[in-house]
């Protein structure tokens, strides 16, 4: 082609200069001004990597003016184009070349393909790669429970996917302590944001376990939630404090304290609020009517609504009442209904329980076949159970998995620098830490300890920081043991670094020193030994203590050592929590009310450690048993059986552990980190450090520090290491890094050739990739019912698709690249058979568009259709089915319905093919 002045053409070399204009023309060399960043560039004209701006007919031309038109026609003046275009309004105009606006970016397949600006062939590969990584995330039943950093437990994945997938769940999550609470919601959670069912969400928490639920949320879900307290508040503009974020923690305590916090709460509107430690939400309690008040008017105004307690009855029949209440006033109107429910549902209790022990039941309710067998009768009783579909509690006594406690003791006497503090139970804390130290029989018994039990890992917790701080400073310059510290003073990333330390097998840590803050929103259940150094008043803390250790994925027996001073407040102390609360070997869920109970008589005994407390021991173990007595006898087996159906739990593992795919993920991830500027190394046993180079071609990508970010695909690596991020397709840092390749034009077009006796020299075939997309909202989750897996053809020279023969793994091995001088001019050769091949794969994108809408319409009558029979049954035998879950469901369907009209097949990536 003839060089000419005024022409339009583009750099293949550096596309961001946009379209140029030959301003020069000399006989070897031309000059381009390129007006988008205002410089002139010279090339050689034998070898100039220039391709001539050509539109065609369809394509669309952008005016200088910011006009956007329709190609009708395009004409030559000499060696420069004329176009005749249409506007919007059907209205025709006359452009000459010039008028293009230069800061035109070729993006489309095509127009990169006909304008020569060509990719590396692996860069094609990874954008195809990368739509099938999205398509298959997309596809995926259990979304948004595949990225959490959680020990995949039957109990939890069966709540979490029984009201993650409801719209705006409203339920009670009442499992025992240690049976994961905070994981449900999280899981829960995880599945509202990534269908778009939730995007705006507080979680209202008792301030001490704000640090556990900000680290829960951050590290097993990747969740950022900032912390709106007193402080932030008052940093505020008024009014506007919970507007400022989408997802929020606020301490409990503000909100019974603060009425412009309560104000700006109820103003600020939300998707999902979860409330943890719920059973505090009772008129009876200590400010709770102000909460409870504020709790009805927020709960009214919420959608979704999630509450934790371990205790729901622990306030009594009315507070629980009260918090069901919440869930659904119209379902729990009044007291005295309530309560006559109760006692049906105790004898629907009974009938179970005799027809899983194969006897006949008796007073079968109406709608029940009494010949059906005794699992279909069950069944048929727990869809008629009131609160099964709003309250779930798993006991440690339904839930196998739970490890054996035992306890070693050892009584101490006292030493002389404690004899004036025999009523204190942190004497420690009277003392120079050096005389402490020096003196304090425990500190020998911790060293010596320590020794015995090497190398098994020891966690050791004490009441304060400055405790733990002195203990470690100890162990490690002193006695030689290899230790950390853990503690409120450390930042994130320390505490992050001392538990990895902890963690490590070979060459990490013997112990983990912490204050209290330790038995909050860590998990160590790679390590059994426990060492109280001191105790707490509190059994709830006691229980949280020991519960770092005991929860479900400990493996063998947890030993709880205890060292205390004799004839102190300490041994009174010890003797409440094991004599009478057995709170050492078993968990105790009384042993908070019992202590309540007592709470002047245990005061006054630990002020006087010498005084007779027999009749106290015994009459709080007497309650103890009492109440735990009132507890078995009230077992619910509805409950127990409408919160964990184990073969359906199993079902959601295996659906999970097919799809995490470690494998597939690892090697993918190899070949887009590389393409995008991430160096992806080998770091230690099933981990790799991800750091980003100079050839970074995005921003900051989540997760990924500077100085590296360590990552494993593996879950079981990811559980037994904070320290490391799990990495699988939900990870923000990998659908980050996909977002980088999809929402730009790498890889959409490209040229190889390839040298193959069973096909004719010159043959031209092109490779055609397309996505399905359909435009709807998020929470609509199309891509459950719309197959969006790329649809990719390969059109020979007669138009015929050859896909089915010409493989595009096969086609990535033997494909050779073209040199950009020599790929220019093939391009411009074969251009008319290209958009010959190219249209006729944009028929058969089209016919497979048809055949994909039909079967999502099917899908969706199918799966929806199903759910809609099933609530409406469930609702004439079950008046927990709200009629706000009915309407939106059928609302559901027929959104769902109607978008998938919308769906279209969107040309993503073209690669021509040469045989030589």
């Amino acid at each position: 082609m003839n060089f000419a002045l005024g022409q339009r053409w583009v750099s293949h070399a550096d596309a961001d200069l946009g379209l140029g204009i030959i301003v020069e023309l000399e006989a070897r060399r031309i000059t381009l001004h390129f007006p988008a960043v205002a410089e002139d560039r010279t090339y050689a004209t034998n070898n100039a990597p220039l391709t001539r701006l050509q539109l065609a007919p369809g394509d669309t031309l952008r005016h200088s003016d910011g006009g956007q038109y329709e190609v009708i026609d395009r004409q030559a003046m000499g060696d420069v184009f004329t176009y005749r275009v249409q506007g919007e309004d059907g209205s025709t105009h006359e452009f000459h070349e010039l008028e293009i606006d230069p800061h035109v970016q070729l993006r489309s397949p095509k127009d990169r393909l006909f304008n020569n600006q060509l990719d590396k062939l692996t860069d094609f590969e990874l954008r195809l790669a990368t739509l099938e990584q999205r398509a298959h995330a997309a596809r995926s039943a259990v979304g948004g429970l595949l990225g959490a950093r959680t020990a995949l437990l039957s109990h939890q994945m069966y709540i979490a996917s029984e009201v993650g997938n409801r719209f705006a769940p409203r339920v009670m999550l009442a499992d025992e302590v240690g049976l994961g609470k905070t994981i449900e919601a999280g899981l829960i959670l995880a599945q509202q944001l990534a269908t778009g069912r939730a995007s705006r969400v507080l979680i209202i928490v008792p301030e001490t376990l704000i640090h556990q639920w900000l680290v829960e949320m951050l590290r097993r879900f990747n969740l950022h939630f900032s912390l709106m307290d007193d402080e932030r508040l008052a940093a505020t503009e008024e009014g506007s404090a919970f507007e400022s974020e989408q997802l929020i923690i606020t301490p409990s305590s503000l909100l019974a304290v603060s009425p412009e916090a309560r104000d700006a709460v109820l103003a600020a509107g939300w998707d999902l609020l979860i409330v943890d430690e719920a059973h505090h939400l009772s008129s009876d309690q200590p400010e709770g009517e102000v909460l409870v008040g504020f709790m009805r008017a927020l709960a009214a105004t919420t959608r979704g609504l999630l509450l934790l307690t371990a205790t729901p009855e622990q306030a009594g029949i009315k507070g629980h009442f009260e918090r069901l209440q919440l869930l659904d006033p119209h379902r729990f109107p009044d007291l005295e209904t309530f309560q006559a429910e109760q006692h049906q549902f105790k004898q629907w209790s009974d009938t179970i329980a005799l027809l899983q022990a194969g006897q006949p039941a008796p007073n079968l309710p109406a709608g029940v076949d009494p010949t059906s067998s005794a699992a279909d009768q069950i069944s048929s009783l727990l869809d008629r159970y009131g609160t099964g579909r709003i309250l779930f509690r798993n006991t440690r006594a339904s839930v196998p998995g739970f490890p054996v406690r035992s306890l070693e003791a050892t009584a101490l006497p006292v030493p002389q620098i404690y004899q004036d503090q025999v009523g204190e139970l942190f004497p420690e804390r009277h003392q120079p830490e050096a005389d402490w130290i020096a003196g304090d029989p425990r500190v020998d018994w911790l060293t010596q300890t320590l020794g015995r039990l090497r190398p098994a890992k020891v966690l050791v917790i004490t009441a304060h920081a400055e405790t733990a701080l002195a203990l470690e400073h100890h162990l490690h310059l002193r006695a030689g043991v290899r230790c950390a510290a853990f503690h409120e003073g450390l930042s994130l990333l320390e505490r992050d670094r001392a538990a990895a330390y902890f963690a490590e097998e070979t060459g990490g840590a013997q112990a983990l020193i912490c204050s209290e803050i330790g038995s909050e929103g860590r998990n160590f259940q790679f390590a059994h030994h426990l060492v109280c150094f001191d105790l707490p008043r509190n059994p709830d803390l006691l229980e949280q203590r020991i519960g770092r250790l005991d929860r479900i994925g400990q493996r063998r027996d947890v030993i709880v050592h205890v060292p205390f001073l004799e004839h102190t407040a300490q041994h009174v102390l010890f003797r409440w929590h094991n004599e009478t609360l057995a709170a050492f070997t078993n968990s105790c869920a009384v042993g908070q009310a019992v202590t309540e109970q007592f709470t002047h008589q245990l005061d006054a005994a630990l002020a006087s450690p010498q005084s007779d407390i027999e009749q106290l021991i015994s009459e709080g173990s007497a309650l103890r048993e009492s109440l735990e007595q009132q507890m078995r006898e009230g077992r619910d087996r509805l409950l127990e059986l409408n919160s964990h159906n184990p073969s359906r739990g199993a079902e959601i593992i295996e659906a999970i552990e097919s799809e995490e795919t470690p494998e597939q993920v690892l090697a993918f991830s190899e070949q887009l980190f590389d393409r995008i500027g991430v160096a992806q190394d080998y770091h230690s046993d099933s981990t790799f450090l991800l750091k980003p180079t100079e050839m970074l071609v995005t921003g900051q990508l989540p997760g990924l520090d500077e100085d590296g970010t360590v990552v494993s695909f593996d879950r079981q690596t990811a559980l037994a290491r904070d320290d490391v991020l799990f990495l699988t397709r939900e990870h923000p840092l990998l659908r980050e890094a996909m977002d980088v390749v999809l929402s730009s034009e790498l890889g959409n077009s490209a040229l190889g050739t390839l040298k193959n006796k069973s096909i004719p020299a010159g043959t031209v075939l092109l490779e055609c990739v397309f996505s399905v997309e359909c435009l709807a909202p998020a929470q609509l989750q199309m891509s459950r019912y719309i197959d969006t897996h790329p649809l990719r053809f390969v059109m020979d020279p007669q138009g015929k698709d050859r896909s089915g023969t010409i493989r595009h793994e096969i086609l990535n091995r033997v494909l050779e690249a073209v040199p950009v001088t020599t790929a220019a001019n093939v391009i411009r050769r074969i251009r008319p058979l290209l958009e010959q091949q190219l249209s006729a794969a944009e028929q058969l994108a089209q016919q497979a568009l048809g055949d994909i809408r039909a079967a999502a319409k099917i899908r969706i009558e199918e799966s929806l259709g199903a759910e809609l029979d099933r609530l409406n049954y469930l609702q004439g035998v079950n008046p927990a089915v709200r009629d706000e879950e009915l309407t939106e469901m059928r609302s559901h369907i027929e959104n769902c319905i109607a978008a998938v009209t919308d769906t279209r097949a969107v040309s993503q990536a073209l690669r021509v093919v040469v045989a030589t």
